[in-house]
């Protein structure tokens, strides 16, 4: 009997590793001084470092250490209650109408998968459709609960844009009633959205086919506002009766070790929304049995007081305005270096991310020559830009282009 066969998980395949971590792991092990990390979705200051948002260490200090005792399944409810409020606004009539079952989450990701774990309980064998390209975990997620998964087409490598025509055609011809995951503003990987008038047109063809929307907003405020970036999401909720809404503040409030999200389902009668929530708690009881304490407390503390709420409104637009000006700087600096390389649609683009059109090589060449990493499909977070490092950047870019 071979060592293998003899050992119980002997078979046991070995984990290649996530490739977005495993850069980051790799960037922490370059001894460069002037190395520059563009490859994790976390937002940096104009200094390079993860910013402690000054509205959330006063809610923080507000709070205090208090008792540390199990908090319900589903979450704290003023917490749950605000969630609802900032993804459908404070006067939504499903709010009034008690249309929405909302559970705190272990982040975006966990709400995704509570979210995966329901539909695959009560809407299975349907195909789910993820934009090409989107954030692998999409993919994974719900094949994990026992989905299929397929693609829409999305972004056009040639132009740089939207293949809003050809993803329409795709999502007409999929069977009614699949699952389709929609990234609503802020798009990951490309920083390309739709267009208001293209949103609707998306909405027309989701209700007619009767399709389950699952709306991935992870980086509301990033874009145009709080408000603003929701406006996809409460206009679909005027017309829909049924769909699903993952939010996140890992992002917007800098809270990414507290792991802060939600998962909010949007039912056709107070009475479903209350039998969707038992389920949703069912699920969450059949894995981590209830969410944290502290990250949940400090949203809602920031949330539920008009003047932390405006101190962190205040910060997200600064965040969001910081990421602008730094794509404006990279478009700028390249222009200086090159004529050759249009780089004008980062400008456009919006969010954390920009898909910069750079192959795999040249991402390596970045790398390798400069210490500059982005992640190997081309995907750049702008948030690690700088004015310090913002120069360097564009240097390395325009020699792996060969410009």
């Amino acid at each position: 009997m071979t060592e293998a066969a003899s050992s119980l998980f002997g078979n046991v395949e070995a984990f290649a590793g996530d490739p977005i971590l495993s850069l980051n792991i790799a960037f922490q092990g370059d001894p460069r001084t002037e190395k520059v990390n563009l490859t994790i979705g976390i937002y940096m200051d104009g200094n390079g470092k993860v910013p402690v948002l000054p509205s959330v260490k006063a809610a923080a200090e507000k709070l205090g250490f208090g008792v540390r005792s199990y908090i319900p399944m589903e979450g704290l409810a003023d917490y749950r209650r605000l969630v609802q409020e900032l993804v459908f606004g404070k006067g939504s009539k499903l709010l009034a109408e008690k249309r929405v079952a909302t559970m705190q989450s272990l982040g975006g990701t966990g709400a995704l998968s509570i979210a995966a774990d329901f539909l695959a309980k009560h809407t299975p064998g349907r195909p789910v459709y993820v934009s090409d390209p989107t954030w692998d975990n999409h993919h994974g997620l719900f094949q994990r609960a026992g989905f299929e998964t397929k693609t829409y087409p999305y972004w056009d490598g040639a132009t740089r844009t939207l293949r809003f025509d050809d993803m329409m055609k795709t999502l007409e011809e999929a069977p009614a009633g699949s699952i389709v995951i929609v990234q609503p503003v802020c798009h990951n990987p490309t920083g390309v959205d739709l267009s208001p008038a293209q949103q609707d047109a998306l909405s027309d063809l989701l209700i007619a086919k009767q399709h389950i929307p699952v709306f991935d907003m992870a980086y509301q405020g990033f874009a145009d506002g709080i408000d603003e970036d929701a406006s996809f999401v409460r206009r679909y909720a005027e017309r829909a009766s049924s769909f699903l809404v993952a939010n996140s503040f890992s992002k917007n409030f800098s809270l990414y070790g507290e792991r802060v999200g939600g998962l909010s389902v949007v039912c056709a009668t107070a009475d479903e929304a209350d039998r969707v929530l038992g389920q949703l708690k069912l699920a969450v009881r059949r894995s981590y049995s209830n969410p944290p304490t502290t990250g949940a407390q400090i949203v809602a503390t920031v949330l539920g007081d008009p003047a932390l709420r405006a101190l962190w409104e205040a910060e997200v637009a600064e965040m969001r305005v910081r990421m602008k000006a730094m794509r404006e700087a990279l478009a700028a600096e390249v222009k200086k270096l090159s004529n050759e390389i249009d780089v004008g649609f980062i400008t456009q683009q919006r969010g954390m991310f920009s898909y910069t059109g750079l192959s795999k090589a040249q991402v390596v060449q970045m790398r390798d020559t400069d210490g500059v990493y982005l992640v190997e499909s081309g995907r750049m977070c702008v948030a690690g830009l700088t004015e310090n490092n913002v120069a360097a950047v564009a240097k390395s870019l325009v020699a792996a282009r060969g410009a």
